[in-house]
């Protein structure tokens, strides 16, 4: 992030969760501190209040969709923006003290998200143990730790923090799962573009206008920019009043991606910018950036820029 780096950090805890393991893959968050909090609201409302620079929060799982009430506080109250997204894979593990046999689990305890994410391998492995919901994942291991329950689903980092053993690994059904993070901070400019950045927004159509999604739509369309996310929220104003999360291919000091939010000013409601950051980054080859089709690339548009002018002067060639 452009400007004084930030050292103080918050996540949705409790300590031991998939969201203090994708926190400490940022090697700022490492140097610094880091202090869980109770509720997505309440991270954020740190970093709103100064409190903490930067807070980390799920946007959304592979498997559960959007993390409402995440939208929902970036879309309410003083703004905030999103300076990097963080994407963790989602690899359960059943932990439980140190000697305890699979054969002698009864109770395991764990967040409900998570039973459904493993509820074939529970099946297949633990058909007769009764699963008890917890309120987080770090809760489920520190129950295991102090023999409340025989064990637990949980992330890897919250069986090493509470010293349980791994009886299983990798148990959840799909094996690609993964959670999307974002960095929130408060707002200051964006870090500078990489060439391979997603725009954040959350758009408010014109109800009273007839095809105003449309034009939400058609203003991205028409520049090539590539919508990779659309989400739908209620605003809580009236039954059929939603707001639209979209996430888009670029960053806002790309000429047809500034353009298209000029277009978006001009048709919606309002338009509340989430952000421009890094796309994040797999390992793997072939994962680039969905190229702009033939004619609506920056350097198209720099040049048709250029040649207005020249018309403008008078010139013709």
């Amino acid at each position: 992030m452009p400007g004084t780096p930030p050292t103080r950090f918050v996540y949705l805890g409790p300590e031991g969760t998939f969201a203090e393991q994708a926190l400490r893959t940022l090697p700022a968050a490492e140097r610094g501190s880091r202090t869980p909090a109770r509720s997505v609201g309440e991270a954020l409302e740190n970093v709103r209040a100064g409190d903490a620079d930067a807070a980390l929060v799920p946007l959304e799982n592979s498997i559960g969709g959007a993390v409402g009430v995440t939208l929902d506080e970036l879309a309410e109250g003083e703004p905030l923006v999103i300076t990097r997204e963080v994407i963790l894979p989602v690899e359960f593990v059943l932990g439980a003290r140190p000697g305890t046999e699979l054969a002698a689990v009864r109770m395991v305890a764990a967040h409900p998200q998570a039973s459904t994410q493993c509820r074939n391998w529970l099946r297949a492995h633990l058909p007769d143990a009764v699963v008890v919901d917890v309120l987080s994942n770090g809760a489920a291991a520190a129950g295991a730790a102090t023999g409340e329950y025989d064990a637990a689903i949980c992330a890897p980092i919250g069986a090493s923090r509470h010293r349980l053993a791994v009886l299983a690994d990798k148990i959840a059904d799909h094996a690609e799962a993964v959670t999307r993070f974002a960095l929130v901070s408060r707002p200051g400019p964006p870090p500078p573009p990489t060439g391979d950045d997603v725009t954040s927004l959350a758009v408010y159509i014109a109800h009273d206008r007839v095809g105003a999604l449309l034009s939400v739509l058609m203003e991205l369309a028409v520049r090539g920019v590539n919508l990779t996310r659309i989400e739908s929220r209620p605003t809580g104003e009236a039954l059929g009043r939603y707001v639209f999360f979209l996430d888009c291919t670029g960053h806002v000091a790309d000429v047809r991606l500034g353009e298209a939010l000029q277009g978006l000013r001009r048709v919606c409601a309002d338009v509340r910018f989430l952000g421009s950051y890094p796309r994040h980054r797999w390992a793997e080859a072939g994962d680039r950036p969905v190229p702009p089709p033939p004619g609506l690339s920056d350097v198209d548009y720099a040049d048709a820029a250029a040649w207005l002018a020249r018309l403008r002067f008078g010139e013709l060639s």
